[in-house]
């Protein structure tokens, strides 16, 4: 799980402040221990050189004129008198002479020459030498040369460790656990102190944030967010990548939603002219009928004057036709399911519209083919399948005229029936029978017609009636030419989501 922005810039400031808590600590104990080192040899700076002036029979060694013992006694009287020291004559080579301590305790015969000499030309403090006892651990010394021989050159010098065995046993024996905890105690408490007070400062500086990442969440053309909680559980934690991933996510909303809006309104101008192209039309013509009819000064034979009284009435009934099919394809595209459920013999509905048809015409437009299917029973709305059935025969019978009848036939199958409307016309327009072979809606967006108009109303009618009895409306290769539409439906009604949503 992704920590929130203003637990990581704590849990930062608190590892940053560890971290130089720690170094603070290093550098203290570094300065500390070189501050004390410095002090020691200051204070020692001239050890070595006192017992070569005060001590003769150390400065008569470097000659070999005095015997071990007398030797021995002094050196031993000064590391008894100052515990922490360690005394080593060297002659003139830095090599270790004489020493009183166990037998082989000198692992380190040879001195560093380089600091002896730093330390006798009077270099800064502190200076660090070789302890012949401990190769490769360099400690603070005093260090003084014997006096010259008759040549003029140096026998020996006496060389003073000042922070020798016996002082490091004794610092290490010390107790520092208890300065330890003391110090840990304190920097833990400060840490608490400063987390608690950084989550609480970052905290409230980080509300505005998430109150911004909140209502650009639920901002969009129609809700502006303002006054709306954003669910503690659906807001992501991190509140910096909350209002980036927002505002990317508001944007593409706001874009789809003008976009969308954009085609609606573009749409709708299209469904407005070719309304209004498609109802100017027949109203022209109606008009121009009446007006005829509406002339006194105008005598027509009886036959004309009926003829007149025909075509307006044509007109007029193409009118309530069009009108009456763009109220319907508006009332069902609101609508996202059935909503009047029966079960009815679908068998008995498709003869009953065929026979609708057989009766309004002579000689017979319409003809019901194939094998009889049996009693097939189905759930839904059944003026709405009539209605289906109905637009699909009228328009076969209007497009595809002929010497053939158009052909119904129905076909049982598993859990679904089929109904096939087959004429022998033209066929259908090419991005019709695309759209319906390829499940998108016939009218959305409204199809170019070369002549203009709004066309494709009664196609668009059934298909919708399909998709919202959970069915489909397709087009089938047809043997004889012209057009053969499959309504296939299940036997059971039920819409599915993306046909109920087209």
């Amino acid at each position: 799980m992704t920590a929130s922005f203003t637990r990581r810039i704590v849990l930062a400031f608190a590892l940053l402040l560890l971290a130089f808590g720690l170094l603070v600590a290093l550098l203290g104990h570094r300065v500390t221990i070189q501050h004390e080192q410095e002090t020691l040899q200051r204070l020692s700076h001239g050890l070595a050189r006192h017992i070569v002036e005060h001590w003769p029979q150390v400065a008569r060694s470097a000659d070999g004129t005095v015997d071990r013992a007398s030797l021995d006694d002094v050196l031993h009287m000064l590391m008894v008198v100052n515990p922490a020291i360690e005394v080593y004559v060297l002659d003139s080579s830095a090599q270790v002479r004489s020493y009183l301590g166990e037998p082989g305790a000198v692992r380190e015969p040879r001195v560093d020459m380089v600091a002896m000499r730093a330390f006798l030309a009077g270099a800064p403090l502190p200076l660090l030498g070789s302890d012949p006892k401990v190769p490769g651990a360099p400690k603070i010394f005093s260090v003084a040369p014997f006096p010259q021989r008759a040549d003029g050159s140096t026998p020996g010098y006496l060389y003073v460790v000042l922070n020798g065995e016996a002082r490091t046993r004794i610092a290490a024996g010390i107790d520092t656990n208890r300065v330890w905890q003391t110090t840990l105690l304190i920097g833990v408490a400060g840490l608490l102190v400063t987390l608690g007070i950084g989550l609480m400062t970052f905290h409230t500086l980080t509300r505005p944030l998430r109150r911004v990442a909140g209502r650009m969440r639920t901002f969009g053309l129609g809700n502006t967010g303002a006054g709306t909680p954003t669910p503690v559980g659906d807001a992501p934690r991190d509140e910096v990548r909350a209002i980036e991933d927002s505002f990317e996510a508001m944007a593409g909303r706001i874009s789809a939603q003008a976009q969308a809006q954009a085609e609606q309104q573009g749409a709708h101008r299209e469904i407005i002219a070719n309304v209004a192209h498609d109802l100017r039309t027949p109203l022209t013509a109606l008009h121009g009928y009446l007006e005829t009819l509406s002339r006194d000064d105008l005598t027509l034979p009886a036959g004309e004057r009926s003829r007149y009284f025909g075509a307006a009435l044509a007109q007029s009934d193409k009118v309530r036709r069009l009108s009456q099919q763009l109220f319907e394809l508006a009332r069902l595209q609101s609508a996202n399911e059935v909503m009047q459920r029966d079960r009815f013999r679908l068998d008995e509905l498709v003869h009953d519209t065929v026979q609708k048809f057989e009766l309004s015409a002579q000689p017979p437009p319409v003809a019901l083919t194939g094998l009889p299917p049996g009693q097939i029973e189905m759930e839904g709305d059944l003026q709405l399948i009539d209605r289906a059935l109905t637009n699909l025969i009228d328009n076969a019978v209007r497009h595809g005229p002929g010497a053939r009848p158009v052909r119904v036939s129905l076909l049982s199958r598993g859990r679904g029936a089929t109904v096939l409307v087959e004429d022998s016309g033209p066929g259908l327009p090419g991005e019709i029978a695309r759209r319906l072979d390829n499940g998108q809606p016939v009218r959305e967006p409204p199809p170019e017609r070369p002549g203009g108009g709004f066309g494709g109303l009664g196609l668009a009618i059934a298909q919708r009636i399909a998709w919202l009895h959970g069915g489909s409306l397709r087009t089938l290769p047809s043997p004889c030419g012209g057009t053969r539409l499959c309504l296939a439906l299940p036997l059971i009604a039920k819409a599915r989501g993306r046909e109920a949503s087209a």
